[in-house]
């Protein structure tokens, strides 16, 4: 059994040299069909693409079709439609969110303004789905817009909770299984059909993909509260000052006695963006261990979806489990 630390370094390791290839390849994709775009869609495109990025998806297409015994030019092409979608759905964001700045540089919407943004986020969403329905078939681009849909619900799921004092943990796992997990699963899915897997191994990584996505994000909702701005690169207690109800504060209000439960609603329903507000919710978390319970939570996660790679022998796939079981110790461990 390898450490963690093992796991970790042969993840990176292993991401390195998918996210080279894939970059080479989403090079020469957008140079094919580019040729005869506007010369401005051209520069926004590869700004948005050609910027940084672990390129984490395109990773669990490439493993998840490794496991199931198909490695070619084509799996890159796949791959990079992920990476297509997933910086999209970055662009957009930070158009919805006015964000000035994304992995430590201007922002598309900053640099290029908000209808650029826009429109090159469309044309990226919409050479995604053109990729997967040409690689992946009716049935992969099934699955690809059922997890695309699905953010979108979720976000207007989100939404619906803002300061909702009485949103259960069911409400918010409903959240993020729609916002983050169905996304992180079609990686995994698609890339198991795409490589010819059989029923059980195309379920098996979907089921890996969506509880590794499920305490990704409940990881990333601590980092709201524990993480330090330098690393992260956002504000501590964004979620908070948005009103965003995660599953810390959600535990908090269900164990908190009266008189904290009182102050809780208190920081809460005031005025959240005062400093002080969110320092005494996060304190309250952290004597009622709603932080060490949520850490807890993601952890089980991540276990059930070890779980499901059982049935892929170790001897023939030992490679590319490992990277697998190197993302899930990084889900629970990263800073970022």
């Amino acid at each position: 059994m390898t450490s963690p630390a093992t796991d970790i370094t042969h993840l990176f390791s292993s991401i390195r040299q998918i996210a080279a290839r894939v970059e080479e390849t989403m090079r020469a994709d957008l140079e094919r069909v580019l040729v005869d775009n506007d010369p401005l869609l051209v520069e926004v495109l590869h700004y948005a693409l050609l910027n940084g990025g672990k390129r984490i998806r395109p990773m669990l297409v490439v493993v998840s079709s490794r496991l199931c015994g198909r490695d070619d030019d084509d799996l890159y092409l796949l791959a990079a439609a992920f990476e297509y979608l997933h910086v999209a759905t970055l662009v957009h964001d930070d158009v919805i969110d006015h964000a000035d700045q994304r992995r430590g540089v201007d922002a598309v919407r900053k640099k290029y303004g908000m209808a650029a943004a826009i429109l090159a986020g469309d044309w990226l969403h919409a050479r995604s789905m053109h990729l997967i329905s040409s690689l992946a078939g009716q049935q992969g681009l099934n699955i690809f817009c059922h997890a695309t849909t699905s953010m979108v619900d979720g976000e207007f799921l989100q939404l619906r909770h803002v300061a909702d004092i009485t949103v259960t943990e069911e409400q918010y796992f409903a959240v993020i299984l729609r916002k983050t997990a169905r996304l992180i699963s079609s990686t995994c899915e698609i890339g198991a059909l795409f490589g010819g897997g059989t029923t059980q191994q195309v379920a098996g990584l979907a089921t890996y993909g969506r509880k590794v996505g499920i305490a990704f994000q409940i990881i990333d909702d601590l980092l709201d509260y524990l993480g330090d701005k330098q690393a992260t690169g956002k504000k501590v207690g964004n979620d908070f000052v948005e009103g965003k109800l995660t599953l810390p504060l959600i535990h908090a209000l269900n164990r908190a006695g009266e008189e904290d439960k009182k102050t809780l609603l208190k920081c809460i329903k005031g005025h959240q963006d005062q400093p002080d507000a969110c320092s005494t919710a996060k304190r309250l978390m952290n004597e009622l261990d709603s932080f060490d319970f949520s850490r807890q939570r993601a952890g089980l996660e991540a276990k059930e979806g070890l779980s499901a790679l059982t049935l892929f022998n170790r001897t023939r796939h030992g490679e590319s489990l490992a990277v697998l079981e190197g993302l899930a110790g990084y889900v629970l461990t990263r800073d970022k």
